[in-house]
């Protein structure tokens, strides 16, 4: 061996971030703060399928300290998603409007699940922006909605796609060899049903962020995600722009697990720079993390297995089900992954 080449089995070796996550140094994306920054507050639905028919947002633009509200009308392309491009990023009226400012999105005043948005307030502080929120008044035509997924692939179910008959998103068939004679092969067999509850990801730091324009005239969004690259990418779809107008930034991330796959805060807090040329701060609250982010997909599986009393598997046949929610984003690759 070299005498320049350092023998590391056996030893203990720091962790290159260690001292400034112990310490408190090190600075996520809730930490970071700009001059002349503005607060952004996110309003949700409060149903789980509904048609909107009127956004009133008066008494909040009139509030004092409220700079702007944005809603649907103000999205270029108002829809996203990381496989199918079935969620927009903002339900309500708009997206047909006649200024060419919204993509042709004739559902996006449909909303299918309690996190759709609906807008957003930008304010001088976050509690203006908080109170301004309260004041948007939305009304609703309730529509059928259905919770449980098994009823939800009935004929007669309330249908939350035309894309997707039954509301089946996707479909995978495995099948390999004879499973008859798999199970003829067998000693033992093994039948169960099985059942899995959403997961809550629990990450430490709640969803946040801070956008601003840089010194190359770039909208910057630093926040936390799991694919920066696919970040990028949804915000300049969303607000039509080219790639080289846009930078995301991950600071340190505080936990993700699968739950910072999806979208949270990156579109809006850009859009808000984009509109208004000022710094945007945005963190969630962690009422409002647990309740708008995405969830692990419930799953429920029947399954029965054949082995030998040597314990070789000669069978496996199962049927998994998973609960995706209202939109796809990865839920096509989950269930790829969990039938496999």
């Amino acid at each position: 061996m070299a005498k320049d080449q350092t023998v590391s089995i056996g030893k203990t070796i720091k962790r290159i971030d260690a001292h400034g996550k112990v310490t408190g140094a090190t600075p996520y994306p809730g930490d970071f703060d700009h001059d002349g920054q503005l607060w952004m507050k996110m309003m949700w639905s409060e149903r789980t399928h509904a048609r909107i028919t009127q956004i009133d947002t008066s008494k909040a633009r009139a509030l004092a300290g409220v700079v702007a509200v944005f809603t649907a009308e103000d999205i270029p392309n108002n829809t996203y998603g990381l496989i199918f491009k079935d969620q927009p990023v903002l339900c309500g009226l708009g997206s047909n409007n006649p200024h060419g400012l919204g993509s042709n999105n004739p559902h996006a005043e449909i909303v299918r699940c309690y996190m759709d948005n609906i807008a957003v307030v930008i304010a001088e502080t976050e509690a203006i922006a908080s109170q301004a929120v309260k004041l948007i008044e939305v009304t609703y035509e309730d529509l059928p909605a259905v919770y449980d997924m098994e009823l939800a692939m009935q004929p007669d179910a309330p249908q939350l796609h035309a894309d997707n008959p039954n509301n089946i998103l996707c479909y995978y068939p495995i099948r390999k060899g004879d499973i008859e004679a798999g199970f003829a092969d067998a000693d033992v067999i093994v039948e169960g049903f099985y059942e899995t509850g959403y997961q809550e990801h629990a990450y430490l730091q709640p969803e946040a962020g801070v956008s601003y324009v840089d010194d190359e005239g770039r909208i910057t969004v630093v926040v936390a995600g799991q694919w920066v690259h696919e970040d990028l990418w949804q915000i300049t779809h969303a607000l039509n722009l080219p790639e080289d107008r846009v930078r995301v930034i991950y600071p340190a991330i505080g936990g993700a697990f699968g739950g910072r796959e999806d979208m949270s805060v990156q579109i809006l807090l850009a859009l808000a720079t984009w509109k208004l040329n000022r710094p945007i701060k945005i963190i969630w609250s962690r009422e409002e993390s647990i309740k708008y982010h995405h969830k692990r997909h419930p799953v429920r599986m029947w399954a029965k297995w054949g082995a030998t009393r040597e314990g070789k598997i000669t069978a496996i046949q199962a049927r998994v089900i998973g609960d995706v929610g209202a939109y796809a984003y990865t839920s096509a690759k989950v269930m790829a992954n969990a039938g496999l």
